[in-house]
């Protein structure tokens, strides 16, 4: 790899922000978070250190975050974002423009794809690539794409999860639906709020989902003791929850994952359907870390589901390999502006 040419490879994810360079893997992953002052708009921390800002900050500063269900909701935000992103990956080689892949989600519309685009040139890009997440998902989970075979991807991240069948290096059909990881926080936190009187935050929600929380009833269930505030007395306060409960709250949520599963294989050519039997599901992103989830979508599908190494790396690691492959992987996969 000549030392003029640099490439990184962008997980531009809803919750998290993952950066891959080649030889060296995912050097960063960070939340997709921008705390921003509300007075002169000025950008007062990216990542790490902007998430540990939300639900905590004084009146003056919002901690945003850019992307909303898995598209660029605001632009200038994320051109910020993906430039602290490059620059940080880059670490001393700030005066040499990286080639980079940005993975964005299946359903997205081409002005949104030239807005990816154009943010990472403004980010100091030398050039830049849009590729569809789940073909990502499915090259960083270890699936042979350009086979004449039928496999299914089901990655579900933060704001999206996407669905897709994929049959020589292309998607057959596929669907996103804006339904994952964060609306799965917000029925938590819903549900706490109805039963216990209880409000909490994001980060309470998203640990008890990470801690406790299970797709299926589990015999042996797990407790957790959360901390909140009261609504009635305006007061903190700690109570102990267990996992059925929380079964049963993020219920809804999963239905509409599986619905999106059954939709996407309702519109699957027979032959790769059968092919699909043979292979099963592969399940990316990081909520499909979700106790239980795959055998959930066994039990509604009735087709194998397998959880991929390291979900949440899959898509990171697949822009790592299209990047190392791009000569190959250009005419299939990119589209360019």
């Amino acid at each position: 790899m000549g030392f003029l040419s640099k490439k990184l490879g962008i997980d531009l994810g809803t919750a998290n922000t993952l950066v891959f360079v080649p030889g060296k893997g995912v050097v960063l992953n960070e939340p997709s978070v921008v705390a921003v002052s509300l007075e002169d708009k000025r950008i007062l921390a990216v990542g790490t250190e902007a998430k540990t800002m939300i639900g905590r900050t004084p009146e003056a500063i919002m901690a945003y975050r850019p992307m909303k269900d898995g598209v660029i909701a605001d632009y200038k935000v994320t051109e910020v974002m993906l430039s602290y992103y490059i620059k940080k990956a880059l670490g001393g080689w700030q005066f040499i423009k990286p080639e980079v892949l940005i993975s964005v989600p299946a359903g997205v519309t081409s002005t949104e794809r030239r807005a990816v685009i154009e943010a990472a040139i403004k980010a100091g890009a030398k050039n830049a690539y849009v590729v569809k997440e789940p073909i990502l998902a499915a090259i960083g989970a270890g699936i042979p794409i350009y086979e004449a075979k039928g496999h299914m991807v089901a990655d579900i991240g933060g704001g999206t999860t996407d669905v897709a069948v994929i049959s020589l290096g292309g998607i057959v059909s596929s669907i996103s639906v804006k339904c994952a990881g964060n609306r799965i926080d917000e029925s938590i936190a819903d549900y706490i709020k109805k039963s216990f009187n209880l409000a909490i935050g994001d980060k309470t929600a998203e640990d008890i989902k990470i801690n406790i929380a299970s797709a299926l009833p589990i015999d042996e269930e797990l407790s957790m003791v959360i901390k909140g505030r009261d609504l009635i007395s305006g007061l903190p306060r700690s109570v102990e929850i267990k996992t059925n409960e929380i079964v049963k709250a993020i219920s809804r949520e999963l239905r509409e994952i599986i619905k999106a599963i059954k939709d996407v294989l309702q519109e699957t050519p027979p032959e790769l359907a059968a092919d699909i039997i043979d292979h099963g599901i592969i399940m990316t992103g990081g909520t499909s870390a979700l106790r239980n989830l795959p055998e959930l979508v066994f039990r509604r599908v009735g087709v194998k589901a397998t959880l991929a190494e390291n979900p949440l790396y899959c898509v990171a690691k697949g822009t790592g390999i299209a990047l190392e492959h791009l000569g190959a992987y250009k005419r299939m996969i990119i589209s360019k502006r």
